[in-house]
């Protein structure tokens, strides 16, 4: 027996701590929840389940542009004040409705910013409480460029709160979420500039197709500027006008800033208790505990190579609560992870890359299918996949996705990368026909064919 307020204590209640919190509960444990701002953390409030409700409209104006002259005359014609409205209707009721769930099902919540005092107490901001083990699960925030009028720069949480879309807009990086957000800004005929200080956009994904959705997003009418470091932002009566190094001007009625994501460090007592950490997270071991053992980390603050998405948030934090029940002693064994650019069109990928197969051509084969060629994608006419195989085994070590589909065909691939499944084992099973599934799938095999 202890004398501890709680068997557990997560500092952060999104997806990287309530996982793991209910599956604790359901287990027996006391557990706790410490968040200073809305309960759920980024994901439901500030970032993916907002974009993607925001996405879906221009998603059925992307795929409708791709029918015209197969049936269709006119895309549709999107209302942005109405779309605002539909997405607060969802996404605002969220945190309310988990402050009524979470302690109804036996979870204490506290709200304020909490503090390691030493391995078991922490500072909730109104109390002091115990904990046997305690995760930290604090997540990221936007990083703001240290510029002349940074204070006119505005984040994702801003823009997707945004009441009127604006008639231009100046892109401040071309990484994931300025690619996002800009793929379906261009869509309202707004005016837009993406300006980055690298020679490329999405550099975690295959160039191939990131330059085919750069391209076709100029062919829409978006400037890419590489190579330019923004140096400053200006207000003036006619909104902003951003400058660059080389000494490009840019007028534009909004400033939007995606130069990366930062780890909510700061203010958790790591410092006085002794935890490491570097500027891209807190430092764990292979179980994800910090130097105090009882403290582990859940999530984007964890400094990891492995992609900071909710899906890998929410494996760690299942993992943490199996390591606290003792019900898994080994150490943390990631799954193949997929990632997804949600761009128009979207770009997915998982495993070994075709960049990484150009030092080892011995070991892989690559294929490249064009399965938009198939009945059922016949109006996606550029959509392609490059499939990397082992050599030996024929099995699928990775994949790259390009087209309207790729989100949903690499949860496919996932599996079947993940499970090592090769050629053979695909053909003794049967899918749903006719599907872009079906037909992706069957291209994999020797014997496939575009159906």
């Amino acid at each position: 027996m202890t004398d501890f307020d709680y068997d557990v204590v997560f500092i952060g209640s999104g997806h990287a701590a309530f996982h793991g919190a209910f599956k604790l509960l359901k287990a027996g444990k006391k557990v706790a929840l410490i968040e200073e701002s809305k309960l759920g953390g980024t994901c439901p409030n500030y970032g993916c389940d907002a974009k993607l409700l925001l996405d879906g409209p221009f998603e059925v104006i992307q795929d409708s542009q791709n029918y015209q002259g197969f049936g269709l005359d006119t895309a549709p014609q999107l209302n942005w004040e109405d779309l605002m409205a539909y997405k607060h209707e969802w996404i605002d009721r969220l945190p309310i409705m988990m402050k009524e769930l979470i302690p109804k099902v036996g979870i204490d919540v506290y709200e304020g910013h909490g503090k390691l005092l030493d391995a078991h107490r922490i500072d909730t901001g109104d109390k002091k409480i115990t904990a046997d083990n305690i995760v930290l699960a604090t997540g990221a925030h936007d990083s703001v460029l240290p510029v002349t009028g940074k204070e006119y720069i505005h984040d994702s949480k801003d823009f997707l709160s945004i009441p009127h879309l604006p008639e231009s807009i100046v892109f401040i990086g071309a990484g994931l979420i300025s690619l996002e957000f800009a793929s379906m800004v261009m869509k309202t005929g707004a005016k837009i500039e993406v300006i980055e200080f690298s020679d490329r956009a999405l550099a975690q994904y295959d160039q191939k197709y990131v330059d085919k959705v750069v391209a076709r997003l100029e062919a829409e009418g978006v400037n890419f500027h590489f190579n330019e470091a923004v140096n400053g932002v200006q207000k003036n009566d006619n909104g902003y006008v951003v400058t660059t190094e080389s000494g490009l001007e840019f007028a534009t009625g909004y400033v939007f800033g995606a130069t990366g994501r930062q780890a909510n460090t700061q203010g958790l007592g790591l410092d006085e208790v002794g935890i490491a950490y570097t500027k891209n997270g807190i430092s764990v071991d292979d179980h994800l505990r910090t130097s105090l053992k009882n403290v582990y980390v859940s999530g984007d603050v964890i400094d990891k190579q492995i992609p900071k998405l909710t899906p890998t948030a929410t494996f760690e934090s299942n993992y943490i609560a199996s390591q606290i029940l003792g019900e898994d002693d080994q150490p943390i064994n990631y799954p193949a992870v997929p990632y997804v650019a949600y761009t128009l069109p979207r770009i997915a990928q998982i495993g070994v890359t075709p960049e990484q197969t150009q030092a080892a051509s011995d070991k892989y084969e690559v294929k490249v299918l064009p399965y938009g060629q198939g009945f059922d994608t016949r109006h996606d006419t550029d959509a392609e996949m490059t499939v990397i195989f082992e050599k030996e085994t024929q099995k699928v070590a990775g994949a790259v996705i390009y087209g309207g589909q790729a989100a949903s065909l690499i949860n496919i691939l996932t599996f079947v990368v993940d499970k090592g499944l090769t050629n053979d084992d695909l053909e003794q099973m049967i899918f749903g026909f006719p599907d872009v599934t079906y037909s992706a799938l069957t291209m994999l095999s020797p014997n496939g064919f575009m159906g």
